[in-house]
């Protein structure tokens, strides 16, 4: 998959799970936030939690599933991405949590959303 292609499908599933969070009562408060340590997909509050969302998509289960690219590296570079936006952001004292939203794609082209509440925690 070229780049192109690859941001594309990166778009299109960060799209469909912002989709999925409002459908299930989620507010979205940022996008793509820039961080220097990377890009937090996105920034939600679900009632008086803060909710960080990390998005995975695939468009074949031939490379793993989107849940398994989630690392522990991953895991903690988000973490330290979620403690900037709260420096810079001040969102107050707000409850944080770690969500995945696993979106992958059948042979058929049509997409399924999986969202993974509390999928770790900044200690891990």
């Amino acid at each position: 998959m070229r780049k192109s292609q690859h941001c594309t499908l990166g778009r299109t599933g960060e799209d469909l799970a912002c989709a999925e969070l409002r459908r299930r009562g989620y507010a979205i408060l940022d996008r793509r936030y820039r961080t220097r340590s990377g890009e937090l997909d996105i920034v939600a509050r679900q009632g008086p939690t803060l909710v960080f969302v990390e998005v995975k998509t695939r468009a074949s289960p031939r490379f793993g599933t989107p849940l398994e690219a989630v690392t522990a590296a991953k895991r903690r570079q988000v973490v330290a991405m979620a403690a900037d936006y709260l420096a810079r952001r001040r969102p107050g004292g707000s409850r944080c949590r770690f969500d995945v939203a696993a979106v992958t794609f059948d042979e058929g082209g049509r997409p399924a959303v999986e969202i993974v509440t509390d999928a770790f925690a900044a200690g891990e």
